[in-house]
């Protein structure tokens, strides 16, 4: 079989095309001097509300500092105890830590990957502050039934479902559904007081100008990053229904691609799902990734450690089996092309390869 390239991702191909429109939008900033919370931040951020369908979007420097933001307006700190998975991209967990708080995790779902809302709801106690859910790889995650509020980790799935926490956290990181020319996030609300505060904090808590009502941080969203995304945001759902019938069409190719094995599991379609990623749990999934590189076909490993045996959280005491579902997908996770510019010749062609390596002996793999 002929070797054939196929990106993980490529944003040239979805960039080209808007490129004369983009760089309109970013001379009328460079024109215009306004550079710091410009007009079209305040316009993206009322283009983007009406988009996921919330009250209020405040918009930020990237989806880190929008989970780190929706933290501190709750008023999270020292003392206080915030429950999330120990499954996802660092900044869930490392936004709570930063803040004085301690992590307090709960096992993952094993056919979602996303936080086992019974789980995280039983991990709460006195000293419980709030919960992030993950809705991991643009799957919409089941809200927990608990009392404190919740943050919901949005970054890899905007507009997958209705805003059910008090926040939601979105980024604008190059790589995602919507994404910006560098870093950019957003934080979007129903609840006027909470993005009132964030407001505030984003800018040193600054209200008027020097004069500082909290102790906030620089977490403004840059205007030239706003121009961008507002020329983007209207392709937002073509590009959202390309990811998905690519999903649907990875799922009839392995259906009918001999050398497929049963234990290889795709990710179940879902209400709401905007495929990110497209995450395979796959066997013997190093070999595998390994095989898939030669064959010319890019792909990632989301993620090969789970928080409790990253270095950094010794201090929280927990060892390996500590949460088994979230450790087996750290094992098998495989995340495969999926960008909506994918082609149907390319997707056949990591079918295949992925049934060639699985139809070898095992010696040979």
């Amino acid at each position: 079989m002929a070797v054939m390239k196929v990106p993980l991702l490529d944003l040239a191909a979805q960039n080209g095309p808007l490129r004369d429109e983009v760089l309109a939008a970013i001379t009328r900033v460079v024109d215009s001097g306004a550079f710091i919370l410009g007009p079209d931040v305040t316009a993206f951020e009322r283009e983007l509300a009406a988009a996921v369908g919330c009250r209020h979007a405040v918009g930020v420097s990237s989806g880190t500092d929008a989970l780190l933001l929706a933290l501190m307006a709750m008023g999270v700190g020292a003392g206080d105890e915030v429950v999330t998975t120990p499954f996802s991209f660092f900044a869930t967990i490392g936004c709570i830590a930063r803040l004085g708080a301690r992590p307090v995790l709960a096992d993952i779902e094993a056919e979602s990957m996303n936080l086992d809302p019974a789980v995280a709801a039983a991990a709460c106690g006195p000293r419980t502050k709030g919960v992030i859910t993950v809705h991991l790889f643009g799957r919409p995650a089941r809200k927990p039934r608990v009392t404190v509020p919740v943050i919901e980790d949005a970054a890899q799935s905007i507009g997958a479902s209705k805003l059910e926490g008090l926040a939601s956290c979105l980024s604008f990181f190059p790589s995602k559904n919507l994404g910006a020319f560098g870093d950019a996030g957003a934080v979007c609300t129903d609840d006027a007081p909470l993005a009132d505060r964030m407001t505030l904090l984003r800018a040193h808590g600054s209200r008027p100008k020097y004069v500082h009502q909290a102790i906030g941080g620089n977490f403004r969203l840059d205007t030239m990053q706003a121009a961008v995304l507002r020329v983007k945001l209207p392709h937002l759902a073509r590009w959202t229904e390309g990811r998905r019938k690519n999903a649907d069409r990875y799922r009839r190719l392995f259906a009918v691609t001999p050398g497929t094995p049963a234990e290889l599991r795709l990710p179940a379609d879902a209400p709401g799902h905007i495929y990110n990623q497209f995450v395979v749990q796959a066997p013997r999934r190093d070999g595998l990734r390994d095989h898939l590189t030669r064959c010319g076909v890019a792909t990632e490993v989301y993620y090969p450690m789970p928080f409790h045996l990253q270095p950094c959280f010794r201090d929280l005491g927990l060892k390996e089996g500590a949460f088994p579902v979230s450790e087996a997908a750290a094992r098998e996770a495989l995340a495969l092309p999926i960008y909506p510019e994918l082609s149907e010749e390319q997707q056949a062609y990591v079918v295949s390869s992925i049934a060639e390596f699985y139809a070898r002996p095992a010696v040979q793999r």
